[in-house]
């Protein structure tokens, strides 16, 4: 029998409980559940009013694994949607409005992913990001010598930037910005992916290039562009460990010495939420706020 549970005053029918879907440390579907309900109050701020693309692995990481951008075949009528504009025409997309709908989308079993502008505004971005991505034998301890790099060029501008671990080998730096339009803000993002490599030449590149990439940390910033999307923070990611996209501390960025150092799975985050709060939460402040220059 499919359990039937209620979420703020909303029934849903959750399935396959025990079913083993990070085959590294078994953790099952019943304790992904557990873990998105138990970091709601941290995780919605990020995904409220952003448009979810879904990257589903309802049999674990050594599955299929697929994206679902349109919204998914049962959406119950409560879940919040919305039109979104799209080059080859307007599809409809979900929003993660509330708890109930939280657990209803981690029951497909999904990463999440969100762009960097809200539904209101499509295309007019309020946030900056960098995904920095190490080429082996770089790990994300060099990843983070290029995120202190950023981050200071970025101050020099006047915005403040803020880290979490992608939950895979590497790292992101985000920012808030004034609503400006995503091609601007990816124009930007690429002129300091630019500088960090004329500055870490021998650290950095800023073109996706497999040959250019061991050894050296790809700064991709076209993640800014209207139309992609980044790992929301606190998001599971689809491998054999529960490993979360988690924020993290400058000082920790500062004293990486080793990968194991950012790496962070879900029975982590709750212990780190109750000891920081959200780290990304001055993403939502308007006094800090930066303009691109």
């Amino acid at each position: 029998m499919t359990p039937i549970t209620e979420v703020e005053g909303r029934r849903l029918a959750l399935t396959n409980l025990d079913k083993v879907l990070h085959p590294a440390t078994g953790f099952t579907k019943g304790e992904v559940l557990h873990y998105y309900a138990t970091v709601a109050d941290v995780l919605l701020p990020h995904l409220r009013d952003r448009p979810v693309s879904f990257l589903r692995y309802p049999d674990g990481p050594d599955g299929q694994v697929f994206f679902t951008k349109n919204v998914p075949p049962g959406t119950p009528a409560w879940v919040t949607t919305a039109e979104v504009p799209r080059t080859e025409g307007p599809a409809r997309m979900v929003l993660v409005q509330d708890l109930a709908s939280l657990v209803w989308a981690a029951n497909l079993v999904t990463e999440f992913h969100t762009p960097q502008w809200t539904i209101g505004t499509p295309g007019i971005a309020d946030r900056i990001v960098f995904d920095l991505d190490p080429g082996a034998p770089a790990t994300v301890v060099e990843c983070c010598a290029v995120a202190l790099w950023l981050r200071e060029r970025l101050a020099a501008d006047g915005i403040e930037a803020y880290a979490k671990s992608s939950g895979s080998k590497g790292l992101h730096l985000l920012a808030s910005v004034a609503p400006t339009p995503s091609a601007d803000v990816s124009a930007y993002a690429k002129e300091l992916a630019v500088e960090a490599e004329e500055a870490l030449p021998r650290q950095v590149v800023h073109r996706m290039t497999r040959s250019l990439r061991p050894g050296k940390v790809f700064v991709d910033w076209s993640q800014n562009a209207g139309r992609k999307t980044t790992a929301t923070p606190y998001t599971l990611r689809a491998r054999a460990e529960p490993s979360v996209s988690a924020p993290v501390t400058w000082q920790e960025v500062e004293e990486c010495g080793s990968p194991a150092q950012l790496a962070f799975q879900a029975p982590d985050i709750a212990p780190r939420v109750q000891e920081f709060g959200d780290l990304l939460a001055p993403l939502f402040d308007p006094e800090r706020t930066g303009r691109l220059p």
